[in-house]
């Protein structure tokens, strides 16, 4: 160990086995030398920085020469003078040497003014099972950063898919407790390694979009620490830099003024050593805040500025309180090199390498749900002659929206890769299938007539204009206005359509609908519209800089006109690929889980036409799937990042084996999930929510309730086909070695995902799930090659939390052991004794 590692990280080194237990019990195996492969230091110790931790002396120093005014500013977030299109900026403190700091969203990808790599959503990486390839994606992030100017990343997201409604699920990695853990640890591993901090957020039980900034959370201690609390416990153990806070309550008080969450967990039980930052507009108080244990405000001073050094001055926050969040805050810095006088250089950014691994991570991550009567792969006939219908099949659907939204520097869309692939003998049509962006408004439809398709305001200019226009019969219209400054202002028969909304729900509209192809913001409104005369009314203004404006629509003819001639376009091809859609992000949750618009009826309409049909899902989580018996396959691929076409296509074609398994269930009835059936487990009632599921999330909960899935936890079909034989469980320091064999009984080389579970233990009177994610390995053959599989389940993995003894307690007894395909496919089985001590 570096003889210059803190006692305290010492001691935390220590316990890493146990902390990171996750990623211990994992057995994805990285070859030494392999792309992504973890090299030294082992597996929870923090990630090396440029630049040796800082000794106690040379921050007591610091904190010496530091005047109060200078301590106060290092804890809170301000203006950027020279700004990079960041999310926050905190002022240094140049005459000692401090830096600024620049602070970037980023799961998915840097998100600054200029372009950066847009990687897949997080929960595509995650489909994948592969922690090696987890530290390779976040190792692009952390070059990406500090090659584009940031010091620190707002990422991973370690919550869970507590809720399919949740409008940030695609930020995060899964249902399930172990494997986000994995993941998460190595995220931060990576994107450390290029000497980036990793700000792991939001800590904690931040699982949704609806009240995510009012709500006062209820989770049993038990709970917390059997399911929430795993991945930012990994993070922890992985040494990330900084955690950021969540912005609503947990039993009753806001987190970032829960001394037991931020001081005795985070800090006194994992030994966490990193600063701990607000959400963004979420510190509500200044002294319980700062002795609590929250280090930072973000991205201002509301709390932490003038109100702090007034607290200070008053002496309702001692002074100590102070330099302990600043020392928090500058060990980490030092740790990374930061306060060197010879601070590390920023790197070139690698544009090529940052697409290789986009590329590697869609492909890796796509999961076939279906593939009936030997849709997939595209071969022969159906290879040449090909429809590809829907809009995200021309207009390439990169990223979810909010603060993931990353802009390339070039993304292909789907048509454009496929028939590349397909090759110049074949024919591959596109029809649009359902319009997302509108058709013009008919110069003569109003009275008096205006043309409102691209007009053109200089700087400084107004225009309006006020008309009325008559329908025959009643219609549903959906009225779309596109802008590239000032939202302009449409009133239809006196009610504003686009009227400026609050918080996040304005900043961000999202992924794919927010703009159109040519980069114009978007905003739509749909109406369902009585015959007879309507007044519409616009006005705009030019600005500073002047602008662009055009009010588009559509109706109902225009969507049947859309349908038909999908219908057309997929009866005349041998195959279709039908690419749907569904646009999340930030600020809101899905409204159902079922496809946007009339998504649902046109695939229904297509499959009807061809059922040699397979529908490729670029949506954020979980969704319903009425029309699933009439497809020949489906294929999701989620937010597939900027190589998104060519990954779907390497796929589509069998360039690749979709080797992608679901890392969350699918319900089969929306009214039949873990946080559903009472509105105080989703969306929360009466500003309270409760987590009354327990540790049955997830899979769990559909193992303890006997509930079937449309697909299973686990899921993912293969071109080939897959046999498990000879399975042996024996116990191993604490835990249990798993051994059995899997084999390629296909004719075609596969790439399967091998998992294990475990069962309750007879011992512990606890509430238990029937059945636990213990491990799992990805592995490739060939046809007809098999190989024995090594999975180590870790006597964490094994124990449950005692919540009377505040500790671990091992599930000693008879316990069963599981291996298979899904968390519901598990041919081998079999029984062996854990023994507690």
């Amino acid at each position: 160990m570096n003889e210059a590692v803190s006692r305290r990280s010492a001691i935390r080194l220590l316990g890493a086995v146990g902390a990171a237990g996750p990623l211990a019990g994992c057995v994805a195996t990285v070859p030494p030398g392999a792309v992504g492969a973890p090299g030294p230091p082992p597996h929870g110790e923090p990630s090396p920085a440029a630049g040796k931790p800082a000794t106690a002396a040379r921050i007591d120093a610091l904190l010496d020469r530091l005047t109060p005014d200078e301590k106060t500013a290092l804890l809170h977030g301000a203006p950027d003078p020279a700004p990079l299109g960041q999310a926050g900026y905190l002022p240094g403190v140049p005459r000692l040497g401090i830096p600024a700091l620049r602070l970037a969203h980023g799961p998915a990808g840097v998100s600054v003014a200029q372009h950066a790599t847009a990687l897949p959503a997080p929960v595509l990486l995650a489909s994948a099972f592969d922690p090696a390839l987890a530290r390779e994606y976040g190792r692009v992030l952390g070059r990406e950063g500090r090659a584009l100017g940031q010091d620190v990343l707002l990422a991973p997201m370690a919550g869970l898919i507590r809720t399919p409604y949740a409008g940030r699920a695609f930020e995060t990695f899964s249902e399930d407790p172990k494997l986000t853990a994995d993941l998460v640890a190595e995220v931060v591993r990576g994107i450390q390694d290029e000497g980036l901090i990793a700000s792991v957020k939001h800590f904690a039980l931040a699982n949704q979009e609806q009240g995510h900034d009012t709500l006062d959370v209820t989770a049993t201690d038990r709970t917390l620490h059997e399911t929430e609390l795993r991945g930012f416990e990994a993070a922890a153990a992985a040494g990330a830099g900084a955690m950021t806070g969540a912005s609503h309550k947990v039993d009753g008080v806001h987190v970032g003024e829960s001394r037991h969450l931020l001081d005795e967990v985070l800090r006194g039980r994992w030994g966490f050593d990193g600063w701990v930052m607000s959400g963004w507009d979420a510190t509500h108080a200044t002294v319980a805040s700062i002795t609590a244990g929250l280090d930072m405000e973000m991205p201002g001073g509301a709390r932490f500025g003038g109100p702090l050094r007034e607290a200070v001055r008053g002496g309702s926050v001692p002074p100590e309180a102070v330099d302990l969040a600043v020392r928090r805050i500058l060990t980490t810095l030092d740790r990374f090199g930061l306060l060197a006088a010879r601070r590390p250089a920023r790197p070139a950014r690698e544009p090529a390498a940052g697409a290789r691994t986009a590329r590697k991570v869609a492909a890796a991550g796509a999961v076939l749900l279906r593939n009936e009567r030997a849709t997939l792969p595209l071969t022969g006939a159906a290879a040449r002659s090909l429809a590809v219908i829907g809009p995200t099949g021309q207009v390439p659907f990169v990223s979810g929206g909010g603060s993931a939204h990353v802009v390339p520097e070039r993304a292909d869309s789907p048509l454009a890769a496929i028939r590349r692939r397909a090759g110049n003998g074949a024919t591959v049509r596109h029809a649009l299938g359902e319009d997302l962006y509108g058709r013009a408004l008919p110069p003569a439809l109003l009275t008096p007539p205006a043309d409102l398709d691209d007009r053109t305001l200089d700087a400084g200019r107004a225009w309006s204009h006020e008309g009325s226009f008559t329908l025959a019969a009643d219609d549903e219209w959906t009225l779309l206005v596109h802008h590239t400054g000032a939202r302009p202002s449409v009133r239809l028969d006196g009610e504003e359509l686009f009227p400026v909304r609050q918080g996040a729900a304005e900043r961000y509209e999202g992924g794919l609908l927010g703009s159109a192809p040519d980069g114009m913001s978007v905003r739509r409104r749909t109406l369902a519209l009585k015959a007879g005369v309507h007044r519409l009314a616009v006005s705009a203004h030019g600005g500073t800089r002047g602008q662009r404006f055009r009010l588009r629509h559509i109706t109902r003819a225009s969507r049947a006109a859309d349908v038909a001639e999908a219908v057309r376009t997929a009866k005349a091809a041998q195959a279709v690929v039908l690419f749907a859609y569904e646009d999340s992000g930030e600020g809101r949750d899905r409204p159902s889980l079922g496809l946007p618009g009339g998504q649902a009826a046109l695939i229904e309409a297509v499959t009807a036409a061809n059922p040699r049909t397979t529908v490729v899902l670029n949506t954020p989580s979980s969704t319903t799937m009425p029309w699933l018996a009439r497809t020949g396959a489906v294929l999701q691929m989620y937010y597939p990042g900027q190589e998104g076409a060519g990954a779907t296509a390497d796929v589509l074609f069998g360039d690749v084996d979709p080797g992608g398994r679901l890392t969350q269930t699918y319900p089969a009835d929306e009214r039949e999930t873990p946080a559903a059936g009472n509105p105080l487990r989703y969306p929360g009632a009466g500003g309270r929510q409760e987590y009354t599921e327990g540790v049955h999330i997830g899979h769990r909960w559909y193992d303890a309730r006997r509930v079937e899935p449309l697909f299973p936890f686990g899921h993912g079909l293969s071109y080939t086909t897959w046999a498990y034989e000879q399975l042996t469980v024996r116990p191993e320091r604490g835990g249990l070695r798993v051994e059995f064999t899997v084999r390629n009984t296909g004719r075609r080389k596969g790439t399967e995902v091998a998992q294990v579970y475990v069962g309750p233990s007879p011992d512990l009177e606890l509430d238990q799930p029937v059945r636990a994610l213990a491990g799992y390995r990805r592995l490739t053959l060939a046809p007809g090659q098999s190989q024995r599989v090594t999975v180590t389940v870790d006597a964490r993995t094994l124990s449950s939390w005692d919540a009377d003894r505040q500790a671990w307690v091992p599930g000693s007894g008879r316990r069963e052991v599981f291996a298979g395909r899904s968390s519901r496919e598990l041919p081998l089985r079999a029984k062996t004794v854990v023994r507690s001590g």
